[in-house]
Formats: C-alpha cells, structure tokens, sequence
C-alpha cells in the first residue's frame, strides 16, 4: 500500500517515561515495514540519530531493492543476473527510467535517442584545454557534467516533464563522450569523436582507445564486459552518491548540477573509488609470495592495514553483482591472454585464499564487485584513475532515474536533516563593551561561515575550489525559492548535508570549515547509506 494513503494503518508506539506517542507504520512491496516519523519531533520534542543513515529510509522509491542478508539486487523487479546475461545496457536504461522492459519498437526509438545525442557541443572541447594536463580524469568528468548546463538551457526547467526526458536522454548519451575525452585529454591524445554505428559499449571503447593513425577494430568480448559492467553499476538504492543526487534535487538544482554532485560523491575511495583502491592495495602486496603476510595483518585488528574489495556494508551474504563480473573478468583474461602481469598474479591468488579460507568465509568477506571489476578493467587497459569515471558513466542513469522519481514524486520537499546538539560552548558572557562587539563579530562570522558553507554543499564537489566557487549561485538559488535570509546559518540545510554526503565517501583531508572537520574526525563518522521503501509495480 502507498504510505500516503492511510489505508490499513499499523502503529507503532514510542515511550519515554509516562508519555506515550504512537507512530503509524507502512509495509512495502518487499522488504522491511518502516515506521513514518516525520512528526517525531512534534511530537515528542526530540530528534532521532542515525550516523550514516543505516537504520533510516530516506524515500519511497520503486526502482531498485536490495536485500543484503539473501545477496538480492533488483532493478525494477528484476534481477540483475538475468538483466546481465540477457539484455543489454540501453534496455537496462530504458528499465530503470520508465519502470518496464521495452518492446523491440520502444528499444530501436530508445537506442536510436541515445546514439544521437551523443556529441558534446564543439565549445566543450576548449572547456577541457582549461585543465592541466596531469588533472585526475574525474576532477575533469565532475567540471564539465556540472558546466552542461551552461550549454543545454532548453533542458533544464525541472517543472516541464518533457525538458526532463531530455536532459535524461542526454545524460545518458554524453557521459562516455565526456568520460573518453577526459581520458583522451590526460595522456595527450586527440579525441575521438563517437560514431551512430556502433553500440553503445564499443562507441565508447573506441572514444577511448581509437587514434586518428589507424583503423579501431572492436573486440566483441572487450564490448560485452564493458556492457556487462555498465549494467552491475547502473543503480544500487540509496547510496551515498545517489543520496547526494536527491538532496541536491530536492533543492530545485537543475539535472546537471545534480548529476555532478553525484560524481563528486563518487569520487570518495569509500564508494565509486573502492576499485582503485583495490588496485592499489595489490600493488602495495606486490607479489603472490607476499600475500600471506598481507593476510596476517588483515586478521590482526591492531594493525591499520585493511583488504579492499572484499566484503560489502549492504550485502552480508555473496554480492549477486560479483558472481557475474567474476565471470566476465575470467573472460577477459582469456581473451586478452595476459600471462606475465604480477598484479593479476597476485589478484587471482588472493582471490583464491579468500574463498576457501575459514576467516574469510566466517566474516563472509568475500571478492566483491569492486575487486573484479578492478582486474578486468587494468586488464582492458584503463589506467586506475579512469575507474571511477567509468562507474559514473554507468551510476548515471540510476542517478537520473532517481532525480526525476523524486521530482515526480508530490510528498518530495527540500531535504532537511538535523545534527544533535554537541556543538562547542558559547563564549563566556562579558561585561566589557569590547569583548561584547568580539563575541558579536564571532556570531556574524560564523552565520557567515555557516551560509557559505551550506551553499556549497548544493554544488557536491570534492574539489575545494569548486565547492567555494560554485556555492554563492546554488545557495542564492536555494535563499530565493525558500524565502531564507543571505546570511542564515543552518545546522544541516539541504546543500550542507550534500557537501557532506560527497566529504564522508572521500580520503581528502581539506575541509573548508569546522563543521566538516568535526564530521571527519566524529568517532561515530561513517559514509552515509539511506535505504528506501521499495514499492515496486512489478509482480515479484
């Protein structure tokens, strides 16, 4: 039943000494029932504390279900082996965005939208010359999703359903092109521009790899991985990079802001970058002789090392995601024959221990996606830096499907989360007139701080720069639609819990103010991961 229509409510009471408060609570499609407390605080004068948001549903959401203690990832009310086995990606968009399969005439009009959108505006093109050359490829993605806007006014009126479907179209279409460019862009060779005779996984394997001297030929095998892995990452609920991309829509920001936000968030090492982190720890372990050690200290809880790509925070049982991208991955290695990269060597014994060794398998800490994917894509030739670009080439229709359910959606308002109160202690009072005017300019400036911060969180760049720059537009913005004062300060508006949600999946140690610092170094910190209440319209 729909949350909202009150029909065959439950309750659920709450108490706290002799007053009792009832709270009515809603059963989804699948899934847990949640209990609605969106008057908690009415009614009780308290706020509830969830860090990291793991007890909390954020949304009613019909897209995506995960049920972690089974290994079950749904898009739509489908599983994801099957969509991976026998569909392909546009279908797998089309899915997600209108919330059923396609026939063949909906897949040849969809397909046929997709590959015509696309090119980037030729002015892009000098948009990326205005980068260093050794720029980090998603530094790069994030800039010039976020400057889309400037160049696609007529699909940016979030009110307009039609403008809508065309910034998704559009979305969908541009992000390989602006992810092969900003490869192409950071080791110095020309780009590629696509081609409306080719898929949309090999269109985007040429951008990458294609050079102007010589003819690309596609690899059939090469294509399908890719496909497969734009699938396995195409959605995945309410993470913390989708949660970032509703937060910044519910503030009215058009798609394109939203969207890179969403690739801000993505860039944390704790979320999109968990594969290049894998990566790296294997280059740490270095040689298979030397994983047994590696292994001791993964075991040891004194010792700092952790292994990455193994085990997931949603998923207590197998990750349904890796039994497919093991077998993609062994497929790739196959076809490409690479027999003499240590690296792979190292990957494969490691692999090899953790699913047969009794601590691994007690802790259910088994090779996840991000470990699979890794090997595969080093295997395909992608550099490290360009793994978590090519998540957000793949999350961008989950995020988009996101954004336009939650536009749609007449219950959605600004998103508005509280912090408790463990703030730092007012200064003393003082009966001297210039101590006085100190404590007021104090006060000012940290109303100031506050606002300015809160604007950049609207922006979601993990890029210091950008947040402060981009932050005075999307705050204005906000202050106008909300009727708020310039210099209000907010404990944790819409655009300050955004910037936190990007900051939480980071490992960047630059915070430009000492609300971010307190979240970094807050003992209970943790990436934030709402869930939602699956309401799907499919029969399961």
């Amino acid at each position: 039943m729909d949350a909202k229509t009150g029909a065959n409510i439950k309750t659920g009471k709450f108490a706290v000494g002799d007053r009792e408060t009832t709270f009515p609570i809603y059963e989804g499609t699948i899934g847990p029932s949640v209990i609605d407390i969106g008057k908690f605080y009415a009614e009780t004068g308290m706020f509830t504390y969830d860090p990291g948001y793991t007890s909390t549903g954020s949304c009613e959401s019909k897209i995506t279900y995960i049920d972690g203690d089974e290994g079950i990832l749904l898009y739509r009310g489908y599983p994801i082996e099957q969509l991976a086995e026998h569909g392909d990606f546009l279908e797998t968009c089309y899915l997600l965005l209108y919330g059923e399969l396609p026939t063949a005439a909906q897949k040849a009009d969809f397909d046929n939208r997709v590959t015509h959108h696309t090119m980037v505006h030729e002015q892009m093109s000098r948009f990326y010359q205005g980068f260093r050359r050794d720029a980090h490829p998603m530094a790069v993605m994030t800039g010039c999703v976020g400057a889309l806007s400037a160049f696609y006014h007529d699909s940016t009126d979030i009110s307009d359903p039609t403008q809508r479907m065309i910034a998704s179209i559009r979305m969908i279409a541009k992000m390989p092109t602006i992810a092969a460019m900003a490869y192409k862009y950071s080791i110095g060779q020309p780009f590629i521009y696509p081609k409306n005779d080719l898929d949309y996984a090999t269109n985007f394997l040429r951008m990458c790899f294609a050079v102007p001297c010589e003819e690309y030929k596609p690899n059939a095998v090469l294509a399908r991985a890719m496909d497969r892995i734009f699938i396995l990452h195409a959605d995945h609920e309410q993470n913390a990079s989708t949660s970032t991309v509703r937060l910044a829509g519910s503030s009215g920001a058009n798609p394109f802001a939203c969207i890179a936000a969403g690739c801000a968030c993505l860039w944390g090492p704790a979320h999109g970058g968990a594969n290049e982190a894998a990566l790296n720890m294997l280059r740490e372990i270095g040689k298979p002789e030397r994983i047994p050690e590696y292994i001791r200290r993964a075991k040891d809880k004194n010792d700092s090392f952790r292994l990455m790509g193994f085990g997931h925070r949603v998923y207590k049982h197998y990750d349904p995601r890796a039994k497919i991208m093991q077998k993609t991955c062994h497929e790739v290695l196959s076809e490409i024959g690479v027999k003499d990269d240590p690296l792979l060597d190292v990957a494969l014994e490691l692999e090899r221990i953790a699913l047969h060794d009794d601590y691994f398998i007690e802790k259910k800490l088994y090779p996840n996606i991000d470990f699979y994917s890794g090997i595969t894509l080093k295997a395909m030739g992608f550099p490290t830096t360009m793994f978590t670009v090519l998540f957000a080439v793949a999350r961008t229709v989950g995020w988009i499907s996101q954004w336009k359910e939650m536009i749609e959606d007449p219950h959605q308002k600004i998103g508005r989360p509280r912090s408790s109160g463990a703030h730092q202690p007012l200064p003393s009072p003082t009966s001297d007139h210039h101590g006085r005017n100190d404590i007021y300019r104090a006060g000012a400036a940290r109303r100031a701080a506050a606002s300015t911060t809160s604007a950049a969180r609207i922006a979601g760049t993990l890029d210091p720069t950008s947040i402060m720059a981009s932050s005075r537009e999307n705050a204005s913005t906000w202050r106008r639609r909300s009727g708020v004062s310039p210099n209000s300060g907010s404990s944790a508006a819409a655009s300050f819990s955004a910037v936190q949600l990007c900051w939480s999946s980071s490992g960047t140690t630059f915070s430009p103010s000492k609300r971010l610092v307190r979240m970094i170094e807050g003992s209970r910190f943790k990436i934030p991961r709402p869930t939602a209440r699956y309401s799907s319209a499919v029969t399961l």
